[in-house]
């Protein structure tokens, strides 16, 4: 090998390197960026949670009803 080869090798090491460095530093950036939406995001519901009745509230509403509906047992709704 000559040393302009090696020379032409060594600048094409050092321009990709360059490359993945910068690479690197994007997807660095890009994780700030991200770290700092999750936790903006956490203490959004962090906020809704407290707002939130307890669950012992006697205002909160049971979605699910402890009584069923009166159902008429001679009229079946699904035959027309």
């Amino acid at each position: 090998m000559s040393s302009d080869s090696i020379e032409q090798i060594l600048l094409r090491l050092s321009e990709k390197l360059k490359m993945v460095n910068a690479s690197i530093e994007a997807l660095r950036q890009d994780r700030v960026m991200l770290e700092g939406k999750i936790e903006d995001a956490q203490k959004r519901i962090e906020h809704i949670l407290k707002r939130l009745p307890e669950q012992n509230d006697s205002r909160q509403l049971n979605l699910l009803g402890d009584t069923a509906p009166s159902v008429d047992k001679d009229h079946d709704s699904t035959t027309h």
